[in-house]
């Protein structure tokens, strides 16, 4: 895990003398998640500006969806 995201440090449930689960910080994890999400985004932009991701415009995804909507 990258150095310095927790603010406090983590409860480990232990569950028949193995790791069964993490209790962290609620603002810690809010913060993983938003980290998670920033890298999940810059994968998807290099996807794109190497040509991996079809892109369209919104209006034209909206004008194809909107019997969904």
């Amino acid at each position: 895990m990258a150095k310095g995201i927790l603010k406090t440090k983590p409860q480990v449930i232990m569950k028949d003398g193995r790791p069964s689960a993490v209790i962290v910080d609620i603002k810690d994890y809010q913060e993983l998640l938003d980290r998670l999400e920033d890298k999940e985004d810059l994968e998807d932009l290099k996807k794109i500006r190497k040509g991996g991701l079809e892109v369209r415009k919104l209006s034209d995804f909206l004008a194809e969806h909107e019997n969904a909507l």
